[in-house]
Protein backbone atom coordinates (compact mmCIF):
# COMPACT_ATOMS: atom_id res chain seq x y z
CA UNK A 1 0.00 0.00 0.00
CA UNK A 2 2.82 2.50 0.99
CA UNK A 3 4.47 1.47 -2.46
CA UNK A 4 1.28 2.33 -4.23
CA UNK A 5 1.20 6.02 -2.13
CA UNK A 6 4.68 6.51 -2.97
CA UNK A 7 4.05 6.37 -6.95
CA UNK A 8 0.64 7.74 -6.93
CA UNK A 9 2.41 10.64 -5.36
CA UNK A 10 5.97 10.97 -7.97
CA UNK A 11 3.31 10.49 -10.67
CA UNK A 12 1.57 13.22 -9.47
CA UNK A 13 4.49 15.41 -8.75
CA UNK A 14 6.34 14.60 -12.17
CA UNK A 15 2.75 15.59 -13.77
CA UNK A 16 2.72 18.91 -11.96
CA UNK A 17 6.36 19.71 -12.80
CA UNK A 18 6.03 22.91 -15.03
CA UNK A 19 8.93 24.40 -13.12
CA UNK A 20 8.29 25.77 -9.80
CA UNK A 21 8.27 29.76 -9.61
CA UNK A 22 8.13 32.36 -6.74
CA UNK A 23 5.57 34.94 -6.22
CA UNK A 24 7.08 36.93 -9.17
CA UNK A 25 7.13 34.27 -11.27
CA UNK A 26 11.19 34.12 -11.08
CA UNK A 27 12.14 30.53 -10.05
CA UNK A 28 15.25 31.48 -8.27
CA UNK A 29 13.25 33.19 -5.74
CA UNK A 30 12.00 30.22 -3.36
CA UNK A 31 14.04 27.87 -1.35
CA UNK A 32 13.14 25.19 -4.03
CA UNK A 33 15.71 26.73 -5.97
CA UNK A 34 18.25 26.39 -3.18
CA UNK A 35 19.40 23.64 -4.82
CA UNK A 36 18.69 21.52 -8.54
CA UNK A 37 18.96 18.22 -6.58
CA UNK A 38 15.90 19.56 -4.18
CA UNK A 39 13.43 20.33 -6.85
CA UNK A 40 11.04 18.01 -7.80
CA UNK A 41 11.63 17.66 -11.12
CA UNK A 42 15.15 16.09 -10.51
CA UNK A 43 13.54 13.25 -8.36
CA UNK A 44 14.47 10.13 -9.48
CA UNK A 45 12.63 6.67 -10.33
CA UNK A 46 11.76 5.44 -7.23
CA UNK A 47 12.43 8.61 -5.15
CA UNK A 48 9.32 10.39 -3.82
CA UNK A 49 9.47 14.38 -4.94
CA UNK A 50 8.28 17.63 -3.32
CA UNK A 51 4.42 17.85 -2.63
CA UNK A 52 3.20 20.79 -4.88
CA UNK A 53 2.57 24.02 -2.43
CA UNK A 54 -0.80 23.84 -1.11
CA UNK A 55 -3.17 25.97 0.60
CA UNK A 56 -2.04 27.82 4.14
CA UNK A 57 -2.74 26.28 7.37
CA UNK A 58 -0.19 25.09 10.10
CA UNK A 59 2.89 23.15 10.08
CA UNK A 60 2.47 20.15 12.42
CA UNK A 61 5.43 19.26 13.12
CA UNK A 62 7.77 22.57 13.60
CA UNK A 63 6.30 26.25 13.99
CA UNK A 64 7.15 29.89 12.19
CA UNK A 65 8.83 30.78 15.62
CA UNK A 66 11.42 27.82 15.64
CA UNK A 67 11.45 28.50 11.40
CA UNK A 68 12.23 32.67 12.36
CA UNK A 69 15.16 31.45 14.94
CA UNK A 70 17.09 28.70 12.53
CA UNK A 71 16.53 30.16 9.46
CA UNK A 72 16.91 34.07 10.82
CA UNK A 73 14.04 35.26 8.87
CA UNK A 74 10.57 36.27 9.92
CA UNK A 75 7.71 34.34 8.66
CA UNK A 76 5.05 35.58 6.66
CA UNK A 77 2.86 32.43 5.72
CA UNK A 78 3.15 28.47 6.44
CA UNK A 79 1.27 26.56 3.35
CA UNK A 80 1.01 22.40 3.32
CA UNK A 81 1.91 20.53 0.67
CA UNK A 82 0.18 16.59 0.01
CA UNK A 83 -1.39 15.17 2.43
CA UNK A 84 -2.01 13.17 5.66
CA UNK A 85 -0.83 13.63 9.39
CA UNK A 86 2.38 14.97 7.86
CA UNK A 87 2.35 17.24 5.37
CA UNK A 88 5.52 19.04 4.06
CA UNK A 89 5.62 22.53 5.02
CA UNK A 90 6.74 25.43 2.76
CA UNK A 91 7.48 28.72 4.90
CA UNK A 92 7.64 31.88 3.73
CA UNK A 93 9.14 35.68 4.17
CA UNK A 94 6.77 38.56 4.57
CA UNK A 95 7.45 39.36 0.79
CA UNK A 96 6.51 36.24 -0.38
CA UNK A 97 9.49 34.61 -1.06
CA UNK A 98 10.01 30.40 -0.09
CA UNK A 99 12.73 30.25 2.76
CA UNK A 100 12.41 26.79 4.10
CA UNK A 101 10.57 23.88 2.97
CA UNK A 102 10.60 20.82 5.00
CA UNK A 103 9.09 17.30 4.89
CA UNK A 104 9.07 14.04 6.60
CA UNK A 105 7.95 11.02 4.48
CA UNK A 106 7.34 7.21 5.36
CA UNK A 107 7.58 4.59 2.98
CA UNK A 108 10.31 1.90 2.17
CA UNK A 109 13.87 1.75 3.17
CA UNK A 110 14.70 2.58 -0.41
CA UNK A 111 12.76 5.08 -0.90
CA UNK A 112 13.53 7.33 2.22
CA UNK A 113 17.33 6.50 0.76
CA UNK A 114 16.37 7.74 -2.60
CA UNK A 115 14.33 11.36 -1.36
CA UNK A 116 17.53 11.97 0.72
CA UNK A 117 19.68 11.44 -1.83
CA UNK A 118 17.64 13.79 -4.24
CA UNK A 119 18.31 16.30 -1.44
CA UNK A 120 21.32 15.65 -0.50
CA UNK A 121 22.79 14.14 -3.58
CA UNK A 122 25.77 11.18 -1.93
CA UNK A 123 28.19 12.09 -4.27
CA UNK A 124 27.98 15.83 -3.69
CA UNK A 125 26.64 16.29 -0.08
CA UNK A 126 28.69 15.89 3.17
CA UNK A 127 27.63 13.05 5.05
CA UNK A 128 25.51 13.44 8.39
CA UNK A 129 25.04 11.32 11.04
CA UNK A 130 22.32 12.17 13.88
CA UNK A 131 21.16 10.69 17.25
CA UNK A 132 18.89 7.81 16.74
CA UNK A 133 20.46 5.96 13.91
CA UNK A 134 19.60 9.08 11.56
CA UNK A 135 21.97 8.75 8.08
CA UNK A 136 22.27 11.31 5.18
CA UNK A 137 23.96 14.30 3.54
CA UNK A 138 24.24 18.23 4.05
CA UNK A 139 25.69 20.60 1.36
CA UNK A 140 25.56 24.32 0.66
CA UNK A 141 24.24 24.88 -3.11
CA UNK A 142 24.19 28.29 -5.35
CA UNK A 143 21.05 29.52 -3.81
CA UNK A 144 20.62 28.13 -0.18
CA UNK A 145 21.62 24.52 1.64
CA UNK A 146 19.92 21.17 2.21
CA UNK A 147 20.36 18.84 4.66
CA UNK A 148 18.27 15.06 4.48
CA UNK A 149 18.79 11.85 6.60
CA UNK A 150 16.87 9.05 6.79
CA UNK A 151 16.40 5.88 9.18
CA UNK A 152 14.45 2.85 8.06
CA UNK A 153 11.18 4.05 5.99
CA UNK A 154 11.28 7.76 7.08
CA UNK A 155 13.47 10.42 5.59
CA UNK A 156 13.09 13.91 6.87
CA UNK A 157 14.63 16.36 4.38
CA UNK A 158 15.06 20.51 4.34
CA UNK A 159 15.76 22.91 2.06
CA UNK A 160 16.72 26.62 3.26
CA UNK A 161 17.34 29.85 1.33
CA UNK A 162 20.48 30.39 3.53
CA UNK A 163 24.03 29.27 2.64
CA UNK A 164 24.81 27.27 5.91
CA UNK A 165 23.61 23.64 6.41
CA UNK A 166 22.53 24.80 10.06
CA UNK A 167 19.26 26.05 8.87
CA UNK A 168 18.34 23.17 7.37
CA UNK A 169 20.08 20.59 10.26
CA UNK A 170 18.02 22.42 12.79
CA UNK A 171 14.75 22.57 11.39
CA UNK A 172 14.98 18.56 10.11
CA UNK A 173 16.41 17.70 14.07
CA UNK A 174 12.86 19.73 15.15
CA UNK A 175 10.93 17.74 12.81
CA UNK A 176 12.32 14.04 13.95
CA UNK A 177 11.11 14.61 17.07
CA UNK A 178 7.49 14.90 15.66
CA UNK A 179 8.19 10.81 14.33
CA UNK A 180 9.77 9.62 17.97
Amino acid sequence: MRRILGVALLVTVVAGCGGEQGPAGDPSTSAAAASSAASPSSVGVGAPGWPGVGGEGKCPYLGSADVAQFNGQQVGKVKLGGEGERPACFFFRPNGEEQLRVRIFTGTEAEAKALVDSVAPVATSSPVTLDGGWKGGAQPTEKGAVFAVAKGGTAVAAVSNQKRTIAPKRAVEKAIEAVK
